[in-house]
């Protein structure tokens, strides 16, 4: 099985400045659900690893972002994809628990639930947290320049061996164009 982890906010949908609380707030980033369709259609099993503390601050409730995701799921499908599997964690950073990103603890999740080696996955995300992460459970970290992306990328030194694209449909061009024959 060929699996891509990806973050929600600045990869799939525009990133607010706060939670996503409505799924009329929710709104996906141009090309992110037909690239999510390529995989889906080229054989990868999707999943998404989100980090939704506004659920801990009282922002939004569990109920609230389930609905925010059934959007995107039916946006997705739509557009003749399918995510596999959501996995969020609802804390806020304070909270110092094991699946908040930068921590791999919703990676390790994804990789019982759907019995994977991460060593053989994507994870693509937009922040260092999401980098991080996939470094400490071991999977391929790639970061898109949509979202926090640029400024990740602007902030961080030491980022310049992480393979970084414009979006993520840029990435899945690279990740299923055909091989050159010589």
């Amino acid at each position: 099985m060929k699996l891509i982890v990806l973050d929600r906010d600045g990869v799939i949908n525009r990133d607010l400045d706060g939670p996503i609380v409505s799924p009329l707030a929710w709104e996906p980033i141009e090309g992110s659900l037909d690239a999510i369709a390529r995989l889906h259609q080229a054989g990868y099993q999707v999943a998404v690893a989100t980090n939704q503390s506004g659920i801990s601050l009282g922002a939004l409730t569990v109920d609230d972002l389930h609905a925010v995701n059934q959007k995107m799921h039916e946006h997705v499908i739509q557009a003749g994809g399918r995510i596999d599997s959501v996995v969020f964690c609802p804390h806020s950073e304070s909270e110092e628990c094991s699946c908040r990103k930068p921590a791999p603890g919703m990676l390790y999740t994804l990789s019982e639930r759907l019995n994977i080696d991460l060593t053989k996955v994507s994870v693509v995300g937009d922040s260092l947290k999401d980098v991080q992460a996939a470094m400490a459970a071991a999977a391929q970290p790639i970061l898109v320049k949509t979202g926090k992306g640029k400024q990740t990328l602007k902030s961080n030194k030491g980022l310049e061996h992480i393979p970084a694209y414009e979006d993520l449909a840029a990435f899945v061009d690279e990740l299923l164009a055909p091989e050159d024959e010589d």
